[in-house]
């Protein structure tokens, strides 16, 4: 767990109410309330999801005590987790954060993209793990892979193609002469020294647990 975090005891209360969400249980690390408690505390969702698996082991203090005034009265919780949320400068760099420096970092992959607001660098993460399981000449409407994954992200099917065209501008391995003219390739260019260069293994773990995201 990180060393340097925002973590406060109360955040508890939050991230219980999350566990005890049906299906009860561990949430998946990129569901989307967990990214989104995550964007509203600054707390990256892997420490998030380390400190719910110690809501499932029960095993500190003051977890077992709100476990035991909480986990059967969701309203008492729920009006617990309101009081918190209703705490002045809550969610904010105001008062709430007050003498703590809060930089963004992985908020930043969940943010709408400058050049094309339909996106995010986790779209362009899943797109770029679908580039390595095609061929240039699959790149196209056509194929079953691109439409699924445009399905899922709830864009245009052609603009995942266009997406995989410009990581053809990015592929060191095609060595295009031609220089791509699209407003995107900035921000995949960043995308692929994040992932293009190492395990295409490593990128297809993470592709997935990103997946339940839109899920």
């Amino acid at each position: 767990m990180t060393k340097k975090t925002l973590w406060q005891d109360d955040y508890w209360l939050l991230l219980m109410q999350q566990y005890l969400r049906r299906p009860v249980g561990i949430k998946p690390l990129y569901s989307r309330s967990m990214v989104d408690l995550s964007l509203e505390l600054h707390i990256t969702p892997q420490e998030l999801h380390e400190r719910m698996g110690e809501i499932a082991r029960l095993r500190i203090p003051r977890i077992e005590r709100i476990w035991k005034e909480y986990s059967q009265k969701p309203q008492r919780l729920s009006r617990a987790v309101q009081l918190l949320r209703s705490m002045k400068g809550f969610n904010s760099g105001g008062d709430f954060f007050k003498g703590v420096e809060v930089q963004e970092t992985f908020e930043r992959d969940f943010r709408p993209l400058s050049e094309d607001s339909r996106l995010t660098p986790i779209m362009l993460i899943l797109v770029l793990d679908l580039y390595f399981r095609l061929t240039p000449i699959t790149m196209v409407a056509e194929t079953p892979e691109v439409q699924a994954l445009a399905r899922l992200i709830g864009i245009p099917v052609t603009l995942v193609v266009d997406i995989l065209h410009v990581y053809q501008h990015c592929d060191p391995y095609l060595r295009r002469r031609d220089k791509s003219a699209s407003a995107l390739f900035a921000p995949c260019q960043q995308i692929w020294h994040r992932y293009g260069n190492g395990d295409t293994r490593h990128l297809a773990d993470h592709a997935e647990q990103l997946k339940a995201y839109f899920q």
